[in-house]
């Protein structure tokens, strides 16, 4: 029977467990700023009397869903992200690190329960019996069975520490899992917009060329009537080869965004199957939910997890100043040791032991004050990455609101130039069918109009992909559909 006062002792030191050294984490306080940009967002942005011109809606304080790719209502689109998020090897991989990082806490937890190991053994002995003041020797086989049972005392809670960086590890490696999914989405739907508006340039520069060789024929009829000049036949012939000389740039510019997607996609370059994207199969979300920043710093992911490293940080702080405390362990063994195989299990060959140990650091050379240096210097890093990561947020949802106000204004400008454009072209060919300008003067206002449409449709372009990257910066909306995000694949 256990003597009373070692029972006691156990129980005591088992209470004293409860406290864990090193900072408890505080999560820092999200900014109270009440915007992103200098001055007041407008209600809404600049409007043009052309396809995908209408003014879009700013809502602050709105929550952006989940799957915000489907407000471009676009089936394309959404089968293509939805393929893609099953065979990303991107997202695989985080995937796979999430796993790791929830196996790692899973080990480490079992630091927390009694470790029990079984022993036998069989040891052939020789025994001295001078020692004892006796003659001769004495050679006997000794047979051994017991199990052996350790638990160590977290007395000042270094391996609940050791838990919770763990456990913070695990919530970063969730929230670059987000991450990996919001930058995929993003880059897709980038990448489709950007076919989309190659196909557009593509599609006038060829409507383009046709007119300009159909003119081409015209003027060089005229030519031979003596109605124009060879300069103006020449100009003519010009300008066509300088329009034939963008498509090859254009087509090569568009088989590298298919390949991206590809890639993207997790599928070889030439992108079996891929769906192709055309401006006219996407609409413009006119609604976008802006988050406010003490918002945003709770819902973007790539903050979210250096928050997590912040949090692991502080936990190892507790780690490295437990280290410079006694480890107490406490353990025990019961078995049974006899001279034959048949003896094992005698009542009287039962051997049993308990009791606790002490480990503490006397000296190291400095080598734990250090540990604990470094680790409230790691602390300190992954504060100032955290700020950083929170500025840089800021700062990207910042440039995505002033690119979605100037580039509406920059169509509103495009549209309008066009149709001056279209005017001027009209009116410089009536002119020249009286004989009241030359051909180069009406050649001048043709390019002027090509030069317009290719500008609006690079415009319209950019109104998407500005909604695509103010999507992005403010977290691409996850947190509202938690059964919907991507698994870290391990069902």
């Amino acid at each position: 029977m256990l003597e009373r006062p070692l029972i006691w002792g156990a129980l005591a030191t088992a209470a004293l467990a409860a406290c864990a050294v090193g900072p408890d984490f505080q999560r820092p306080a999200a900014p109270q700023i009440a915007g992103y940009t200098g001055d007041a967002l407008p209600a809404q942005t600049a409007g043009a009397q052309v396809d995908h011109g209408s003014p879009q809606e700013f809502q602050v304080g709105s929550a952006l869903q989940r799957q915000w790719w489907a407000l471009f209502r676009s089936e394309a689109l959404d089968r293509l992200i939805e393929q893609a998020l099953k065979d990303s090897p991107t997202v695989a991989s985080a995937q796979a690190t999430l796993r790791q990082a929830r196996e790692e806490l899973a080990a480490e937890r079992g630091a927390t329960w009694p470790a029990v190991d079984g022993q036998a053994s069989v040891q052939r002995e020789q025994f001295a019996g001078a020692q004892f003041g006796q003659n001769g020797t004495s050679v006997f086989t000794l047979y051994n069975a017991s199990v052996n049972v350790s638990y160590p005392l977290d007395l000042f809670g270094s391996i609940r520490r050791q838990l919770e960086a763990l456990q913070a590890q695990v919530d970063s490696a969730d929230f670059q899992l987000q991450a990996t999914y919001l930058a995929l989405t993003s880059n897709l739907a980038t990448t489709a917009i950007r076919e989309a508006s190659l196909r557009a340039q593509i599609q006038a520069n060829e409507e383009i060329e046709k007119l300009q060789q159909d003119e081409l024929r015209i003027v060089e009829v005229r030519f031979n009537v003596g109605a124009v000049t060879r300069s103006d036949v020449l100009a003519q012939r010009t300008a066509l080869a300088q329009t034939r000389a963008l498509l090859p740039g254009l087509q090569r510019q568009l088989a590298q965004v298919r390949h991206q997607l590809a890639l993207y996609a997790g599928q070889p370059p030439e992108g079996a199957g891929l769906p192709s994207f055309e401006l006219e199969g996407l609409q413009l979300p006119l609604q976008l939910p802006v988050s406010v920043p003490s918002d945003l710093v709770r819902q973007r992911p790539d903050i979210l997890s250096a928050e997590a490293l912040l949090h692991a940080a502080s936990a190892r702080i507790g780690v490295a100043t437990a280290a410079l405390y006694p480890q107490i362990t406490l353990s025990g063994n019961v078995g049974t040791q006899a001279l034959t195989p048949g003896s094992l299990f005698k009542h009287d060959a039962t051997v049993w032991g308990i009791g606790p140990s002490l480990l503490a650091p006397i000296f190291s050379g400095g080598q734990l004050q250090a540990n604990r240096r470094e680790a409230i210097a790691a602390f300190d890093a992954a504060a100032a990455n955290y700020r950083q990561t929170v500025l840089a947020a800021f700062a990207s949802v910042a440039d995505a609101l002033r690119a979605l106000e100037a580039d509406a204004v920059a169509l509103q400008a495009q549209a309008e130039a066009q149709r001056q454009a279209r005017e001027a072209f009209e009116m410089a060919s009536r002119q020249f069918n009286v004989g009241a300008v030359n051909y180069i003067t009406l050649l001048n206002t043709q390019q002027q109009l090509q030069q317009t449409r290719i500008a609006v449709v690079q415009a319209q372009a950019d109104r998407f992909a500005d909604t695509v990257a103010l999507f992005g910066a403010l977290g691409g909306g996850w947190w509202n559909d938690s059964h919907a995000k991507p698994t870290d694949g391990s069902n």
